[in-house]
């Protein structure tokens, strides 16, 4: 079975005359043809449209990695709880509100997603006799926009400057940084 992956651009957009549905032309970026010949023969397709947000590349995010363990080696600190607690610095978290009952379950699943996915108990609230906990639940920096992966990054290497750690030099930096786009 054909199934494509791509990028593109809408070129076109119309209203179908018989169902009034929306009609859209798409700019496709590649050129496998057979694949888009096979498709086009499919009686139904699933088709999922979002915006494009370029990924950060490996190497900037082996970079970021690579100065961590250094850093955290020489200050002799835990990679995983010094990287926690540079995506809680940047503040970027749902708040939510769930039944005390219901703790666990929900930090289970959030923290499920990844190593800097965490959560913590921010206050208490009753609703009647109903006790509720408000946890912030932080995201990792894998769904970091290029903007908020910069501010990480960037911490990381002041923080490196202090101690004598060794740096790219700030163009280098700035190239790997821009190689992720406007996220």
């Amino acid at each position: 079975m054909a199934s494509l992956e791509t990028t593109g651009i809408i070129t076109d957009l119309n209203i179908d005359f018989n169902t009034s549905k929306p009609k859209i032309t798409v700019l496709l970026d590649t050129n496998n043809k057979e694949v888009v010949e096979e498709l086009k023969n499919d009686e139904k397709l699933n088709i999922s449209l979002k915006k494009h947000r370029k990924h950060r590349s490996l190497n900037a995010n082996s970079y970021f990695w690579k100065l961590l363990q250094e850093l955290c080696e020489f200050a002799e600190v835990d990679t995983i709880e010094d990287y926690k607690r540079r995506v809680k610095e940047l503040g970027i978290f749902r708040r939510f509100r769930i039944e005390k009952d219901n703790i666990k379950t929900f930090e289970k699943m959030w923290t499920a997603q990844g190593i800097a996915w965490f959560c913590e108990i921010a206050d208490t609230e009753y609703i009647g006799n109903t006790e509720f906990k408000i946890i912030n639940a932080y995201y990792g920096s894998s769904s970091y926009n290029s903007k908020q992966m910069s501010r990480l990054i960037d911490g990381l290497v002041q923080d490196c400057k202090v101690y004598g750690i060794e740096t790219k030099p700030q163009a280098e930096i700035d190239s790997l940084l821009r190689s992720w786009g406007n996220g």
